[in-house]
């Protein structure tokens, strides 16, 4: 489905939402209470600005007695996304955060790979895929880059642990690029990267990616991911729990130009490790 027709679903699912709550006689803060999220996020759903998860929309299908739809239309959406299915409400709050922060311990985020590394992990993780697959995985990781290039683009902070830097996913050649093209991200003030050393210590035994996200006009969320399972954090105890260890996490880095010269070092040695051979 294209990302027209997709907006054009969500649309009709917040105006559909906004009928049947206002037919049940039920309040925007009324209906929040009773599925569990604020009267805020019911707003932001019938706006079609915030997507609402899978288990949302059952407990909406639920207490508003609509047979499914909600719920029907949600997996419609994820069904024909390109992205795995807990990451797809992600990729959507991505296209709208003013701020985007990122751990990544073992892989270089999504948002700063190349097309060749993506297609390296994507066949690392899908052996026996089918080649279409493999380029429809590749093309949405690639394009949702596109945020970092445009004018209204986020505030985009990275904090790299050096195991992401030092692991040569696609080979030399590969990481030579992707962490050239990580340097070019920094010196053009498009990202903030920093690394996070081997040699901190505990800092550096946090598993699993974390990315924090900022909007204008709703809260921060939190997206926590380990291997093929991922978990989009609403709860603004739990939000402000994985912004300190974020926090933390930062004061524990190398500064961003000794990062900047690590990156670059990384990628020099890369290109004579490939010329080498």
């Amino acid at each position: 489905m294209a990302r027209g027709k997709q907006q054009d679903t969500w649309e009709f699912f917040g105006e559909l939402l906004e009928e049947r709550r206002e037919t049940a006689g039920l309040s925007q803060e009324k209906l929040g209470g009773l599925v569990f999220v604020s009267g805020g996020y019911i707003g932001l759903f019938e706006q079609g600005i915030r997507k609402p998860q899978l288990d949302v929309a059952e407990r909406i299908d639920r207490f508003l007695q609509t047979g499914g739809i909600f719920e029907r239309t949600v997996r419609k959406l994820i069904d024909t996304s390109p992205y795995a299915s807990y990451f797809h409400a992600v990729a959507e709050l991505e296209t709208v955060a003013t701020r985007i922060c990122e751990f990544a311990p073992t892989v270089v985020p999504g948002l700063m790979q190349t097309p060749e590394y993506a297609r390296a992990v994507t066949v690392a993780t899908h052996a026996f895929a089918a080649e279409e697959f493999i380029e429809e995985k590749v093309s949405a990781r690639v394009g949702r880059a596109a945020i970092l290039r445009g004018t209204t683009r986020p505030e985009y902070w990275a904090v790299l642990h050096e195991n992401a830097v030092l692991t040569p996913a696609g080979g030399p050649l590969v990481m030579a690029a992707t962490l050239e093209h990580i340097a070019t991200l920094a010196r053009e003030r498009r990202a903030l990267v920093t690394v996070l050393p081997r040699s901190v210590g505990a800092h550096a035994y946090m598993t699993g990616s974390l990315k924090l996200m900022e909007f204008d006009d709703q809260p921060p969320t939190a997206y926590a991911e380990k291997a093929f399972s991922g978990t989009l954090i609403d709860d603004p105890t739990v939000v402000k729990q994985a912004q300190r260890a974020y926090d933390l996490l930062r004061v524990a880095t190398l500064s961003p130009e000794a990062s900047l010269n690590l990156i670059e070092s990384a990628a020099e040695d890369y290109r004579r490790c490939a010329s080498s051979t």
